[in-house]
């Protein structure tokens, strides 16, 4: 190699050293000359990829769009030394993992039948829809899940599978305690019942006085008593079975008597003339029962009921020779926790305001997403037939107080037999009819004897309503939505001739 080659090499090396080390830029005419393109510091795309994959601002998507896996993964291989990444095959190809979100959120309605005890009302519920689903005249959604109608689907939904699982079981429920009360109208016997469909204490308040008589002799009516009470449980003591209420006549210091699950209190040939048993189906209104609210006659009902099961029975004579005889009322108000038609408390409240838009009770009902009423009555029929009332196979069958027909064709589906619908008329419509006969007989607007609902002295009753009768606008207009669009069976010409 000659001089000059060395020379040229060096001179090279000098210039490649100058350009990596001097604090200044060449010139173009010097890197020109010694045969080198101008060439400025290029940025490392590495260095660019490690900066955008960590940060504060990176979530868990931005690794899906990093330049290369190996930055912030330690386990994974070339997470810290970037030149052991050899990467993904090109030829081999990889079926692409497709996921499917499955919902877990099942309608409304579904989750309350299946999670018992769960809340009445999903705190975030859907906003309001138009009213486009409007109620027939008979709702099969009064009868049990079991023995409704099946209902016309859309060509587009297929048909649900019914399995063994999706079949709720029978009905059942028990008698837990039982208390003795002592009522405005006279004394009852206050049922807690339990069941196998929900976690709700349901109620049965029997009026009878024969359960207060220890006597073993032959009985005018047979007693009401209950047959899951009256049931001998495992391992418990007599004392046991006293606290629970399971005693006979009237319990005090010295009378302590044990019931028997047996019949032997009750009588074996009742007497013919006697009315089958008045019974009320009630379902619990806190605002009208509680509070004293006058949207409703809730409260003013329930106490009705008790008054009315609570009056004498006049007997016809067997013989013309004999005279009438009276015994004391009978039956049951059977309480069920199904508030606001079985929407809950907190839409009912919605509900309120809803109606306070101009819309009706049935209208508000279906703008929050739930049926004109959405009560059963499955459990009522059962615990009916545990205190031995409406039984198919008794002769007799039960009275309704209820102004509702579905209601009496629903208990009539679940196996009750109802020998008669009585009628229950608001006390406020009661009392315009007897002043408008008043007013019509006597021919006087100023007659003494008839006394304004606003100065009437508040009569003991059950509920907070007392024995008193609820007036008011909101009240008519509730019950004129009763009749002209759930089918309530109520003189509506009575009130329109009083007003």
């Amino acid at each position: 190699m000659s001089r000059s080659h060395y020379a040229r090499c060096e001179d090279s090396d000098a210039i490649l050293l100058s350009v990596l080390t001097a604090p200044a830029k060449p010139t173009p005419k010097a890197t020109a000359k010694a045969g080198f393109a101008r060439r400025d510091a290029a940025l490392d795309p590495l260095l660019i990829a490690a900066a955008a994959a960590s940060g504060p601002n990176v979530t868990r998507n931005h690794y899906h769009h990093d330049f290369f896996p190996g930055v912030m993964l330690p386990k994974h291989e070339g997470s810290w030394d970037w030149t052991k990444f050899t990467g993904q095959n090109a030829a081999s190809k990889t079926e692409r993992r497709r996921l499917t979100y499955v919902s877990k959120q099942a309608p409304r309605r579904q989750r309350l039948r299946e999670e018992a005890g769960g809340k009445e009302n999903d705190p975030f519920d859907e906003p309001l829809r138009s009213v486009d689903n409007l109620p027939t005249k008979r709702r099969p959604s009064l009868v049990s899940p079991a023995s409704e109608k099946p209902q016309p689907k859309a060509l587009t939904t297929p048909d649900p599978v019914v399995t063994p699982a999706s079949i709720p079981p029978p009905v059942e429920v028990k008698c837990m305690a039982r208390t003795r009360i002592p009522t405005p109208h006279g004394p009852a016997f206050l049922h807690l019942y339990h069941n196998n469909r929900d976690t709700k204490e349901h109620l049965a308040i029997v009026i009878d006085s024969a359960q207060l008589s220890d006597c073993h002799g032959p009985v005018t009516a047979p007693p009401i008593r209950s047959k899951s009470l009256d049931a001998v449980w495992e391992g418990e003591t007599d004392m046991d079975r006293i606290t629970r209420g399971a005693y006979v006549g009237r319990l005090s210091a010295t009378s302590q008597s044990v019931s028997r699950p047996s019949t032997e209190n009750s009588a074996t040939d009742p007497n013919p003339a006697i009315p089958p048993p008045l019974i009320r189906i009630h379902s619990e209104c806190f605002t009208g029962e509680t509070v004293g609210s006058m949207r409703c006659d809730c409260g003013e009902q329930l106490d009705e009921a008790i008054r009315q099961i609570s009056l004498p029975i006049t007997i016809s004579p067997s013989s013309p020779l004999q005279g009438p005889t009276t015994i004391p009322g009978r039956g049951a108000v059977v309480y069920l926790r199904q508030e606001g038609r079985g929407i809950g408390l907190l839409s009912k409240i919605r509900a309120y305001n809803l109606q306070d838009l101009g819309h009706d009770t049935v209208t508000a009902n279906l703008m929050l997403g739930h049926q004109a009423d959405e009560r059963g009555y499955e459990i009522a029929s059962a615990i009916l037939r545990d205190l031995g009332m409406g039984d198919k196979n008794e002769d007799q069958g039960v009275r309704v107080l209820t102004n509702n027909p579905d209601k009496v064709e629903a208990l009539q589906k679940e196996g009750l037999k109802v020998a008669e619908r009585v009628p229950m008329i608001p006390r406020s419509w009661q009392k315009k009819n007897s002043q408008l006969l008043r007013k019509t007989s006597i021919m006087e607007t100023s007659n003494p004897f008839i006394v304004p609902h606003d100065e009437e002295e508040p009569v003991p009753g059950a509920t907070l309503i007392g024995g008193n009768a609820v007036y008011g606008d909101d009240l008519d207009k509730y019950l004129r939505t009763k009749i002209t669009r759930m089918g309530h069976i109520l003189p509506l010409w009575m009130e329109e001739q009083s007003v």
